[in-house]
């Protein structure tokens, strides 16, 4: 098979980067730390990874990482490496353990981060991504154009499940399009699963045959491969549009086995992204990262939001959004929807508007919805108006001056 594998690094060493580059693709394919007869010429052709292009950017004088080899100097490259696809087939696990496995620890690295990945067609055919997307999503909760306006269950852990529902009630009754558990609540004893899925879509189906626009509830059902399917399987039942699954938990298995068998768009969590990214010397870009689990079935992708409570700069958010929007690669093009979090007021809509081009994306405030001063219904129209005046281009305060929920949340939107 004449597909390969192509993988781009930002790679720091304290050794010639061209023995260092040679020393990766040996480790993450046919070779290892001592030259074995058997490794053949030919072997090598055929199965070990390629350099494929190997730049020198620039030299500093001390390490990002411990414990590789001592220098006077390191020197930095953008590394370029390539792996046939008979090593590992159209395999998304096998794929993680070859890009990204034992490379990171080497000797010959003190620092390495994934910025690039390009897959070869064969895995387009044997992933087929997101089931719904931004089409089906948009299906679902009847939200035909401008963004889904959502929040998340607060506190996160600690309501009953009647008092969860009772939350919920509040927000269908304001108009809410979308709301999410919390990613650590999950089937305690304070709140199952089974009664927070009931409780809750009774409150939803109510307030849906009352109006006839019916909220999309992710409910979190990250556990083991049974517990999913079943979990899903009583959201599908109950009337649910949706379910949640934490990524870095469930896994790749997980969560494809989870689109094999979902009737529901897979909300799909990113915590812990942090230790796999935050150390700008170290782990993943989150273009490459979430492609993989674009293929392994994910509808929705959260990116962090503009000005938000972590570490994560606006660039950093703006290219995540733009990642989960483009294609993974033309023969899979379907996008998912990103979902914009952590510390959101209607006061970022219209900058990340402009920043993406687009509505297709999921909003999600929680004090900036619960904390309005007229009451949640009041917060749901101010963050919705705030995306009004985004999309139409007019200024927040101008817009406001006519809209009463909106003026009265820019008092409480710092």
């Amino acid at each position: 098979m004449s597909e390969r594998i192509h993988a781009t690094y930002w790679l720091e060493t304290g050794d010639d980067p061209q023995r260092a580059a040679d020393v990766i693709a040996g480790e993450q394919s046919s070779g290892t730390f001592v030259a074995l007869p058997n490794e053949t010429p030919e072997l090598k052709a055929r199965s070990g990874a390629r350099v494929e292009r190997l730049t020198v950017l620039e030299t500093v004088g001390a390490p990002s990482l411990p414990g590789g080899i001592a220098s006077d100097t390191y020197t930095r490259c953008t590394l370029e490496l390539s792996w046939p696809i008979g090593n590992i087939g159209p395999s998304l696990p096998n794929l993680m353990s070859t890009i990204a496995g034992n490379l990171f620890e080497l000797r010959q690295v003190s620092g390495l981060r994934l910025t690039e990945l390009r897959l070869p067609p064969s895995f387009a055919a044997a992933y087929p991504g997101p089931a719904f997307g931004i089409e089906g999503t948009r299906r679902l909760s009847g939200v035909t154009h401008g963004p889904l306006i959502g929040t998340i269950i607060k506190p996160s852990v600690g309501l009953s499940a009647a008092e969860t529902a009772q939350q919920v009630r509040e927000l269908v009754a304001g108009g809410i399009d979308f709301i999410k558990d919390d990613e650590l609540q999950a089937d305690g004893p304070h709140c199952p699963f089974d009664e927070r899925v009931r409780a809750v879509m009774r409150v939803v189906n109510r307030e849906a045959d009352r109006t006839g626009k019916k909220a999309m509830v992710a409910f979190n059902l990250t556990g083991d491969l049974d517990q999913m399917r079943r979990r899903h399987d009583l959201v599908l039942a109950e009337g649910g549009t949706c379910v949640m699954a934490v990524l870095n938990s469930v896994g790749l298995v997980g969560l494809h086995e989870l689109r094999r068998h979902s009737q529901l768009p897979v909300h799909a969590h990113r915590a812990g992204w942090g230790y796999l990214s935050r150390c700008p010397e170290l782990g993943w870009d989150y273009a490459p990262w979430q492609m993989i689990w674009r293929l392994a079935g994910a509808d929705h992708l959260h990116v962090n939001g503009l000005r938000n409570k972590f570490s994560e700069p606006d660039d950093s958010v703006i290219a995540a959004a733009r990642a989960v929007l483009a294609p993974v690669m033309p023969e899979a093009p379907m996008p998912a929807m990103p979902v914009f979090s952590s510390g959101q007021t209607g006061l970022q809509a219209a900058d990340t508007y402009a920043a993406i081009g687009c509505a297709d994306l999921i909003h999600t405030a929680g004090g900036g919805i619960f904390g309005h001063p007229g009451g949640v219904a009041a917060g749901v129209e101010a963050l919705r108006e705030a995306w009004v005046a985004a999309i139409a281009g007019v200024p927040l305060k101008q817009h406001a001056a006519r809209h009463p929920a909106l003026n009265a949340a820019l008092e409480f939107w710092k």
